[in-house]
């Protein structure tokens, strides 16, 4: 008999300070550990066995390596979501009070509140500071539970993604936690057209200019594929060099859960309405907004020359198209362009 000696057993190599054995599933590679806040390496995504950093395993569940079988690869993991926005909206609440928060307050590490300028029962708009870049931007702040936090987010990326300089910039959309923060460009020199209107009607060639841009800012919006379902005085701004800016596109809308049906119907009736505001320093409808008056609800809707003396003809005509179902109008045809307004000298 050969008297050939065994080899020596293989002796793990000790561990080194500090590295904790962590939950291992096949598949994992040792040199993906980092540290945890302990200043001790993990696997990302693993719960360590001693210091218990990491994600909780779910009840009921093994903190080893889970068992596969024999020449079967292992199931892959779903992705993680970074939003609770993922469930049916039918099943989160219809109403859920927005965050509480107060002028100071910091909101994604970077953006401390100023000044609120809309509280409702489900979010706030605020004026805010981004300290990282040392500018003003405005926030708007909702419950990441509610049932319109989905559609914000979904409305605000869609916006993000216009970039056309005629519409106010959505510049960051997130949810963290239980909340969800919109964040957007802030005009502090621009004037909205609610303010513009407080001392009386708009010029024509002032009144026309408004009209014209916002509406090639929605015509083009609308050929992407977007709308802006609630176009009100107060989103339409005027800056210091005469061009008018919309703010808002389809977040303002999300916020308040209005719906988007025949959405060109309603941008086009939308901008009648500010028209009509503009000639007539009044509101087209019968309930006061924006510190204008409402027209008596039994009179209906009428073109805007009916309603106070010396209205442009062309532009009351193009108010009566847009705003009114029967526009009580002598004439169908759309007027001249030698007749449309032009800046007094």
């Amino acid at each position: 008999m050969s008297s050939r000696r065994a080899p020596p057993p293989t002796r793990t190599p000790p561990r080194p300070p500090g590295l904790h054995r962590t939950a291992l599933r096949p598949g994992d590679r040792r040199r993906t550990r980092r540290r945890c806040r302990r200043g001790r390496r993990h696997h990302p995504g693993r719960r360590c066995l001693r210091c218990h950093e990491g994600p909780a395993p779910p009840s009921g569940a093994k903190t080893g390596p889970a068992e596969v079988a024999p020449g079967k690869r292992p199931a892959a993991r779903p992705a993680v979501s970074t939003e609770t926005l993922d469930a049916d909206t039918g099943t989160l609440p219809a109403a859920r009070p927005a965050p509480l928060r107060h002028s100071g307050d910091k909101i994604g590490g970077r953006y401390r509140l100023e000044e609120c300028i809309t509280q409702s029962e489900t979010f706030s708009s605020w004026r805010a500071v981004d300290e990282k870049l040392r500018r003003a931007v405005g926030v708007h702040l909702m419950a990441a539970g509610h049932r319109r936090a989905k559609a914000v987010l979904t409305a605000a990326r869609a916006a993000a993604l216009l970039n056309d300089p005629r519409f106010v910039q959505v510049l960051d959309a997130v949810q963290e936690g239980d909340l969800v923060y919109v964040i957007r460009e802030w005009l502090p020199d621009a004037s909205d057209l609610a303010q513009l209107l407080a001392d009386g009607p708009m010029e024509p060639y002032e009144a026309y200019q408004m009209v014209r841009q916002v509406t090639d800012a929605v015509a083009a919006a609308h050929r992407r594929g977007q709308a802006h379902l609630r176009l009100t005085p107060r989103c339409v701004l005027r800056t210091d060099s005469g061009q008018y800016r919309i703010n808002g596109i389809a977040v303002d809308a999300a916020l308040r859960g209005l719906p988007a049906e025949d959405a060109e119907r309603t941008d086009t009736r939308a901008i009648g309405a500010l028209l009509f505001a503009a000639l007539t320093h009044r509101w087209p409808y019968p309930e006061d907004r924006y510190d204008l008056r409402g027209m008596p609800r039994s009179l209906g809707a009428v073109p805007p020359d009916q309603v106070r003396a010396g209205v442009h003809k062309g532009l009351s005509e193009l108010a009566a198209r847009t705003l009114c179902e029967n526009p009580r109008t002598t004439s169908n045809r759309s007027p001249a362009p030698s007749s449309w307004p032009r800046r007094s000298r």
